[in-house]
């Protein structure tokens, strides 16, 4: 889950990260307020949405950019009204580009210096980590590409938690020292307490910035939280805005189901992540493309997979559909039903190959025999997935 600028700016203050003062505002006189109440010259407005490049980004109705310094109530008005209902190109949202429903009013700052800081989980260690860099303000990915020497990478001790000579050493390689490094420690402190307590499995700071005031704050921020602990955060389930993300992916949440969309015309239905990715790479590899990444899960039930299946016929571009379901948890003959229920309900007319194995598969197998429908069965997943590819290109 992600949340947008302003959110994190809340955060922030929450939990008392060092950020300039903003508000957020709706529409054109919701900014122009927000700007008198922030008060004085040198503000920023900044469009809300789940992207990065806003600044370099351009509108459909051919206004450039989605970050503008201003100076008064009256402009901030006037940038507000140029970006609110309009669509917002970056390199980060494709061409389709993002809608602006919210902007950010933000008191701006004299930049003397930016740094990357960011805590995220890292798999390989199983630890915590902190990443920081003194080339903040740019793509943090170039600079680890082109000067990886400029990159410092801190764990985090999974009892002890962040330490305070981490903190210093950590703003030391930053090149801060004195009151800036003072700063800096309890900056990067309160930002890893609100990482533990909020869940995030992301917290990225771009720029860190260092102001002509030497003052240390955090300018820009982009948040992830770990989906399966949002059970216990409430107040950040809130925040979720559903108008940023694919229709399919959010009706896939309410139905605990995991689904990405992608290019391709041959959807998937499976169970388990790494059967999910071993059937799109073979789909590939037989002269197919995967219309998207779907996880039924390890116990789905029969709505489930009904849902599962409205999803994919969600998605025009779909002109087949695999099934790959190994029964381990899961009862082959359960799928099996659910599948029959989706067809007939849906009135589904595209090719569809189900590969069934593991728990009660003879049953499952028997089930979708009976039912009348054009099902191809397959005996493994090569057979699958040759059997899908061969049906959509005679289609």
């Amino acid at each position: 889950m992600n949340i947008h600028e302003y959110q994190a700016k809340e955060l922030f203050e929450k939990f008392g990260v060092a950020t300039p003062k903003g508000k957020v505002a709706a529409t054109a006189e919701e900014a122009g307020a927000a700007a008198r109440e922030i008060g004085g010259t040198g503000l920023v407005v900044k469009a809300q949405v789940h992207a990065g490049g806003r600044g370099k980004g351009t509108f459909t109705n051919g206004f450039k950019g989605g970050v503008h310094v201003i100076n008064t109530a009256e402009e901030a008005q006037e940038i507000a009204g140029k970006m609110l209902g309009q669509t917002l190109v970056t390199h980060q949202t494709g061409p389709e580009g993002k809608l602006v429903s919210k902007v950010l009013i933000a008191k701006s700052v004299d930049i003397a210096k930016e740094h990357y800081f960011a805590i995220l989980f890292d798999r390989s260690s199983s630890r915590h980590a902190i990443i920081a860099s003194t080339e903040g303000g740019m793509n943090i990915e170039e600079v680890a590409e082109k000067t990886p020497e400029k990159i410092i990478k801190e764990f985090v001790h999974p009892t002890l938690g962040l330490q305070a000579y981490q903190c210093r050493k950590i703003a030391a390689a930053l090149g801060l020292r004195g009151a800036l490094m003072t700063q800096a420690v309890k900056l990067f402190t309160a930002l890893y307490k609100l990482y533990i307590q909020s869940d995030c499995s992301l917290v990225e700071v771009n720029p860190l910035a260092i102001t002509t005031d030497n003052q240390v704050v955090a300018l820009d921020a982009k948040f992830n939280f770990d989906d399966n602990a949002l059970y216990r955060q409430k107040d950040i389930v809130t925040l979720r805005d559903t108008s940023e993300e694919d229709p399919r992916e959010v009706a896939a949440s309410e139905f605990g189901l995991s689904y990405i969309g992608l290019d391709g015309n041959i959807a998937c239905l499976v169970n388990g992540a790494g059967l999910a990715m071993s059937t799109m790479d073979i789909i590939k590899f037989h002269g197919g493309e995967p219309a998207n990444f779907l996880d039924v899960g390890g116990g789905a039930s029969k709505d489930q997979v009904a849902a599962a299946f409205k999803i994919i016929l969600g998605d025009p571009n779909v002109k087949g559909i695999l099934v790959n379901i190994f029964g381990g948890i899961m009862d082959c003959n359960v799928i099996a039903t659910g599948i029959i229920a989706a067809a007939q309900e849906t009135g589904l007319s595209l090719p569809l190959v189900v590969r069934l194995e593991g728990n009660n598969v003879a049953a499952g197998k028997e089930t979708l025999a009976n039912s009348g429908l054009a099902i191809t069965g397959a005996d493994d997943l090569t057979d699958a997935a040759q059997k899908i590819v061969a049906a959509v290109a005679a289609a």
